[in-house]
């Protein structure tokens, strides 16, 4: 078993990736169905936290079968840093998550996310904050480095593991690739191979298959992998890993019925958790990744995004169960 503080996972467990605007209580739903092992939150901003902004506030809740899940912070800030991870220890998760890997601009060019792989002293000291403001198991996600030239996971790894936390994840490129480019593992690989490290380290970038997921455990020797874009649209992911990994057999494909059935659970999840308007509302960006493959879907999915009531929404993925029943899909 791989374990993180007093979490128990089980071994080469699978985590679901904090997405901005995705990884919300709904999404995270349908994944743990489907076999993520360990979850977070979407990021959340320390400063929005501290003025009690309410789409922070919002971030922090979590529910009892999400469990075991990682509230996410970012900042920019030492001393805010220490601060919010108070607030969101008292929202109960199981472990508290930091995140050095956020590339975007209005994140890394603020001093927070990525930008914090320029500034290793600063990097450690807020991450000190974090550990001592909390009990809970300590956390983060990071890059390899800023850029090609600044490759310092290694000494991170060392660093951070000194003063406290109890697991890494890396995301196999820099914060100048952004998500641009294959991902290298070669780094991640380095860091599980040094005899000084003894934290559980899981690798993060580019694994959309269970071929792939299996490779790099094999490969790379991580304790575990992290999925994000790959389970957009397809939560079955984690399942069909863990089945491949197991067995060497693929699961047979979700059928046009499971997408149907998981994208409803989804949305009714989205709908009790924000209201009918705003959950129909944001339902929307994920239609597309549902029913990914299936042939002429386009008017399909023009009225699932422009209708909006929940009947209506519903109807018409009742009648795509059924015109598409037995449908290959691409």
């Amino acid at each position: 078993m791989v374990t993180i503080g007093n979490i128990q996972l089980p071994d080469f467990p699978l985590l679901l990736a904090p997405m901005e605007d995705v990884s919300d209580p709904p999404f995270r739903a349908v994944c743990k169905a489907n076999g993520a092992d360990l979850m977070y939150t979407e990021f959340i901003s320390s400063e929005g936290l501290i003025r009690d902004a309410a789409k922070s506030v919002q971030k922090l809740d979590i529910f009892e079968y999400e469990r075991p899940i990682g509230i996410q912070l970012f900042g920019s800030d030492v001393e805010t840093m220490g601060e919010c991870t108070r607030i969101a220890t008292r929202a109960q998760p199981d472990l508290i998550d930091i995140n050095y890997g956020c590339p975007v601009k209005n994140v890394a060019c603020r001093g927070a996310g990525a930008a914090l792989l320029q500034d290793i002293p600063k990097m450690v000291r807020m991450t000190e904050a974090v550990v001592k403001a909390t009990h809970l198991p300590v956390t983060v996600k990071t890059r390899l480095g800023w850029d090609d030239n600044t490759k310092n996971i290694g000494e991170v790894a060392e660093r951070l593991q000194d003063i406290g936390i109890k697991a890494l994840t890396i995301h196999g490129r820099t914060r100048v690739q952004m998500y641009k480019g294959d991902a290298d593992w070669t780094l991640i690989g380095r860091i599980k191979e040094n005899s000084r490290i003894q934290i559980p380290i899981f690798g993060n970038g580019d694994i959309d298959s269970p071929e792939k997921a299996l490779e790099y455990k094999n490969r790379y020797g991580v304790d575990g992998v992290m999925i994000g874009r790959a389970s957009i649209g397809h939560p079955w992911i984690f399942n069909e890993i863990k089945h491949f990994v197991q067995t060497g057999r693929h699961l047979p494909p979700p059928t046009v019925s499971d997408r149907v059935a998981v994208c409803r659970q989804h949305l009714d999840f989205s709908i009790r958790w924000k209201g009918e308007i705003l959950g129909l509302f944001e339902m929307r960006r994920h239609y597309a990744n549902y029913f990914k493959g299936l042939p002429d879907f386009k008017p399909y999915r023009m009225r699932l995004v422009t209708t909006d009531t929940y009947n209506g929404v519903s109807d018409i993925l009742d009648e795509v169960a059924e015109i598409y029943d037995g449908a290959m899909i691409a």
